[in-house]
């Protein structure tokens, strides 16, 4: 049991030692994408878009708005 609870410590202990992120060595970054004139940092890369992460919207209704008529919305023909 005390060697589980050594073991969870020592790798949790681990989880916010984060420097700063290299490529392995060896290893290069991913090519530049199509248009693009340099190719990106590792921070670049790992920094969401808007797309990929939206912002949330909590506009609240601030008046209410009656709709317009439907010219269109007519019965069914018989």
């Amino acid at each position: 049991m005390k060697r589980l609870i050594l073991m969870a410590t020592l790798a949790l202990g681990g989880c916010g030692a984060a420097a700063g992120l290299k490529p392995v060595e060896g290893k290069a970054l991913p090519v530049a994408p199509y248009g693009a004139r340099t190719t990106p940092t590792p921070t670049q890369l790992l920094t969401p878009t808007t797309q990929q992460r939206p912002e949330r919207s909590d506009e609240l209704l601030k008046s209410s708005v009656p709709r317009r008529s439907d010219e269109f919305d007519l019965p069914p023909p018989n």
